[in-house]
């Protein structure tokens, strides 16, 4: 398990290496302090990541709408678009923040920019995935804020199925605001925004 039993107080989050995240929604008087490190991902968290998406997928009853291969990892680990979160050295959570060129020839993207056209300069959030053990600990947020940090100033755009409630809630949380509604393959998507 990832943290110490401490009696610590947590005013304010600070997204670096090393960060120390509550443990999930306790109140300000902690009892538990989370350690988690954050850094670009390398190419040797690709199979920790592809592991992630994988326990996330539909098929293993998760709800990541696309599956992405090793190759485009590879890319967007390359272009330095890919932050992991980790605990003991394991990868228990990841976002991406590319290029929409990245995800163009994504069918789900394309639907999405066909009602919500880009900002100039906009980038893809996601995916972002976060270990079922380590959800509900402050990791998605903290991801989040060093993705937000690395490309500050910059539009984003992302898509939630709409029946995703608790990824809905954390988003609009971590100051989101949504777009609309959109369809792909008959599921209905909550796209959404924020400026870094």
């Amino acid at each position: 398990m990832c943290g110490v039993a401490r009696n610590v107080r947590f005013t304010e989050w600070d997204v670096a290496e090393g960060i120390t995240v509550p443990y999930g929604g306790l109140p300000p008087y902690h009892r538990f302090q989370m350690t988690y490190d954050f850094s670009l991902a390398g190419l040797d968290d690709i199979p920790g990541i592809l592991a992630l998406q994988e326990m996330n997928l539909p098929d293993s009853g998760g709800i990541l709408s696309v599956r992405l291969t090793p190759d485009w990892f590879k890319d967007a680990i390359l272009e330095k678009s890919v932050i992991v979160g980790r605990c003991e050295s394991k990868v228990v959570g990841y976002v991406v923040g590319s290029s929409l060129a990245a995800s163009a020839h994504v069918p789900i993207i394309q639907a999405m920019l066909r009602v919500f056209p880009p900002a100039p300069g906009c980038y893809l959030y996601g995916p972002i995935c976060v270990a079922e053990t380590e959800r509900g600990k402050g990791l998605a947020s903290a991801m989040f804020g060093e993705l937000r940090a690395r490309l500050s100033g910059r539009p984003a755009i992302l898509f939630i199925r709409a029946d995703n409630a608790s990824s809905l809630q954390a988003h609009r949380k971590m100051g989101m605001q949504e777009l609309g509604t959109f369809t792909n393959n008959g599921v209905l998507y909550v796209a959404l925004t924020y400026t870094s």
